[in-house]
C-alpha cells in the first residue's frame, strides 16, 4: 500500500479496494491525484491486491470512516466524495443489511457532502430497472415508477428515489452502472462477470455454459445485456469529476445491448479457440428475477454535453482476456 502525504485537499473514495473503486483509484493516480482517503473492507487477499501499487493518503475501514464522519473529524475541504462502496450482490437476501449498508450509509454520506458543499458522486445500478418493462431512461420522472427484481436493486433504487424526492438529484452525480466487466473484479465470487467465469470454464472444459431462455421471443443465449468495459466506466467518471458542472443521475452503459452468445464468441476469439457453447437450465431461484434485456438510454448523457466512444465489445474482451486474465497470474489495473 503506497501511502502519499500532501497538503492538497483530499478525495474520499468509498469502495476504493473494490472492483470499480480500485480501477477509479488507478485512474486518479494516473491523473496525478494521490491525496485520497480510501474507505472499504479488506475481507479477501484478492481485494487487498486491488490496492497494490496504488497511491493514497489514508485507508479506513468503512465503519471507522462513518464514525469519524459523525464526530466531525473528516475535512469539509475535501475535493470530492466518490461513494462507490456497497454490497453489490444481487443474490443477497438480508433486507435489513442492504437497507443499512446501501441506503442508510449512502444517505449519511450524501447529507454530509451536501451540507459541506463537497461534490458527491455515487454508484447506482441498472438493477433498479427491474424487468425493463418501463424502459431504460434515466430521467428522474421515470425512476420512482421502477420496480427492481431483487433486494439489491431495491436498495439502490430507494436511494435514487430519496435523492429525487428531496430535490437533491440535480446537486449530485449518480452513475447507474450496467453490466461492467474488467480487471480487479476477481474477488467478487459469483458476482464476477461472465467473462471471468467463462474464461475459467473454457480453460478447464473447453466450453462455455449459458442459461437457456424461457421466453419464446429469445433463443438460447440471445438474452441481451449492455456490457460495458470498466476502463470506459472510469474514463467517463473522471470526465464528470473534471467537468464539475453537470449533475444528475446518468446511465453508464454503451447504449448497445449484446447477446450472451456475442460475449461468448468474443472470448473464444480472444483465445483463438473454436466456439463451443452448452445451454443449461436456469436455477429456479432466479427464473422469475432474470433480466432478458438491458440497454442504457444515453439521451440524457448526450444532452449534458458529454461525448464518449465506448470500446467495442470484442475489442474490450480481447484486451481483458489477453492482458489480464490469460497471463501467468491474474493481472490488476
Amino acid at each position: 500500500m503506497a501511502k502519499q502525504r500532501s497538503d492538497q485537499p483530499e478525495i474520499i473514495l468509498t469502495g476504493g479496494a473494490g472492483f470499480i473503486g480500485s480501477c477509479f483509484l488507478w485512474k486518479l493516480n494516473q491523473a496525478g491525484e494521490n491525496n485520497i482517503i480510501v474507505v472499504d473492507e479488506l475481507d479477501s487477499d484478492l481485494k487487498k491486491k486491488n490496492l497494490e501499487g496504488k497511491k493514497y493518503s489514508e485507508y479506513l475501514n468503512k465503519d471507522d470512516f462513518i464514525q469519524k464522519l459523525r464526530r466531525g473529524a473528516v475535512s469539509t475541504q475535501a475535493k470530492a466524495l466518490f461513494h462507490i462502496g456497497a454490497c453489490s450482490s444481487t443474490m443477497e437476501t438480508d433486507a435489513n443489511f442492504l437497507t443499512k449498508n446501501n441506503f442508510e450509509y449512502s444517505k449519511t454520506l450524501a447529507n454530509w457532502a451536501l451540507s459541506s458543499n463537497v461534490p458527491f458522486y455515487y454508484a447506482s445500478s441498472a438493477a433498479t430497472y427491474g424487468d425493463g418493462s418501463l424502459g431504460y431512461s434515466d430521467e428522474d420522472s421515470l425512476t420512482p415508477k421502477l420496480r427492481p427484481l431483487n433486494l439489491y436493486g431495491q436498495s439502490k433504487h430507494k436511494f435514487d428515489v430519496w435523492l429525487i424526492e428531496n430535490k437533491f438529484s440535480d446537486k449530485v452525480v449518480g452513475f447507474r452502472y450496467f453490466n461492467v466487466f474488467g480487471p480487479n473484479e476477481y474477488h467478487k465470487g459469483e458476482m464476477r462477470s461472465l467473462v471471468v467465469k467463462a474464461y475459467e470454464q473454457i480453460k478447464r472444459d473447453g466450453k462455455i455454459r449459458l442459461f437457456k431462455s424461457y421466453k419464446p421471443e429469445y433463443k438460447n443465449g440471445e438474452q441481451k445485456r449492455d456490457f460495458v468495459y470498466v476502463k470506459d466506466v472510469i474514463n467517463l467518471m473522471y470526465k464528470f469529476y473534471k467537468n464539475g458542472k453537470v449533475k444528475g443521475i446518468f446511465n453508464v452503459g454503451t447504449g448497445q445491448a449484446r447477446s450472451w452468445n456475442d460475449l461468448a464468441k468474443s472470448i473464444f476469439a480472444a483465445l483463438g479457440m473454436q466456439i463451443n457453447i452448452e445451454y443449461i437450465e436456469m436455477p429456479e431461484l432466479i427464473k422469475d428475477k432474470y433480466q432478458y434485456f438491458t440497454e442504457a438510454k444515453l439521451a440524457k448523457l448526450h444532452k449534458s454535453g458529454f461525448k464518449y466512444s465506448f470500446t467495442p465489445l470484442a475489442e474490450a474482451i480481447a484486451d481483458y482476456v489477453k492482458n489480464y486474465l490469460d497471463t501467468a497470474n491474474l493481472t490488476h489495473l
